[in-house]
């Protein structure tokens, strides 16, 4: 049902190619240095990966988000990390094309889409995770500008990017007095606290966000007042589906490298894929991999059509990170002993997977999405 046309299958070809060259020699060391390399972004955009659905008119690919899902999928295979990047980076751009301005769009998204500029989404903060709609940061019109104050923390690329989508609260409590707003990298008044010191995507760095009478252009507000939880949730529908791509890549990394060793070790004198217990361990890793793939192509082919996805996408969500956190544990136990080392990439992998089922929304509030979709259908 969701086989790629030639164009589609050359474009994740390309970008394999790319990752296996360019990301495969590097991904240990740069997991174990927590090192992050801006430039593989911007080599990325280059190849147009860093705008796949930003319309072609401000320098994006103009694709759907089923190209964008076999370009992540191929990334993660090889980096999950900087598939986590390419997935940020896009967010400020999903927003953009849905709520900017003309001049905000033409301001920003030809340098996100190429790659030049890097992305942030700022929503998360210490006392507001799931909670989003309780944020603290505050922005105070003053004039023709706003003042944010405020901290975030969990945020890809903070301290690396050059734009932010900050939310704030401008009105009052609930998520009716959440604002968004365009914040430069370059901001007098923005600075960067802690990063965090992560068990996985260690090549992606997550670092706090402090925001100190930081002071924006009026027009650096997306839509108007009030609209920034909507401008939020929006992102963050099409955001599981980038990361439900990711995850789906990472089962498909650990099922690849798991298969090969079981057909490679032999023990009492046969591979060990021969035995039942590790057969039906790979067979059921394959399953959930091809069940996670699946689903993430549907929701993605929802959004593309204009169709309503958000539960589709919360079910992909759910369905493919759980997948990768199981696919990947069953990897290192398929590799045995050799697995919990660092000598194969399966451990980075299980370690990798795990975050995958907290962020864009925990895997806990993804079922309360289902739940609500469910009382909605059947009039409740």
């Amino acid at each position: 049902m969701f086989e790629p046309t030639e164009d589609q299958a050359a474009l994740a070809a390309a970008a394999r190619a790319f990752c296996e060259d360019t990301l495969g020699p590097i991904a240990r060391e740069d997991d174990e240095a927590e090192r992050f390399r801006p430039e593989l972004i911007r080599a990325m955009g280059e190849m147009g990966l860093c705008g796949i659905p930003t319309p072609e008119a401000y320098g994006g690919m103009g694709l759907g988000y089923f190209e964008y899902c076999l370009v992540l999928e191929e990334i993660a295979r090889v980096s999950a990390s900087y598939a986590v990047s390419i997935a940020v980076t896009g967010l400020p751009q999903i927003i953009l094309n849905l709520f900017g301005t003309e001049a905000q769009k033409a301001a920003w998204l030809p340098g996100l889409a190429s790659g030049e500029l890097l992305g942030a989404f700022a929503l998360s903060e210490p006392g507001s995770g799931s909670d989003a709609a309780s944020l603290a940061t505050t922005a105070v019109r003053d004039g023709d500008t706003y003042v944010l104050n405020g901290t975030k923390f969990w945020i890809t690329h903070g301290s690396y990017a050059d734009v932010y989508i900050v939310m704030a609260r401008t009105g009052g409590p609930g998520p009716r007095g959440v604002s968004a707003f365009i914040v430069p990298g370059d901001a007098p008044g923005l600075s960067f606290g802690k990063k965090e010191e992560k068990m996985g995507m260690r090549a992606s760095p997550t670092v706090e966000v402090v925001l100190e009478d930081v002071r924006v252009p009026a027009d650096a507000l997306l839509k108007e007042e009030g609209f920034g939880f909507t401008v939020a949730m929006t992102a963050l529908d099409s955001g599981r589906i980038t990361i439900g791509a990711t995850s789906v890549g990472l089962c498909q990394a650990a099922l690849d490298s798991a298969s090969r060793y079981a057909i490679d070790r032999k023990q009492f004198g046969q591979p060990i894929v021969d035995f039942q217990g590790v057969g039906f361990m790979l067979a059921d890793m394959a399953c959930r991999t091809e069940t996670a793939r699946l689903l993430v192509h549907k929701a993605a082919a929802l959004k593309d059509a204009g169709r309503p996805f958000s539960h589709v996408a919360a079910m992909a969500k759910v369905t493919a990170t759980d997948a990768a956190m199981a696919v990947t544990t069953d990897a290192v136990q398929v590799f045995g002993g050799y697995g919990y080392t660092r000598e194969y990439p399966v451990e980075r992998y299980m370690r990798d997977a795990k975050v995958m089922q907290i962020v864009e929304g925990t895997n806990q509030i993804q079922r309360l999405v289902i739940a609500r979709h469910l009382k909605r259908t059947y009039g409740g």
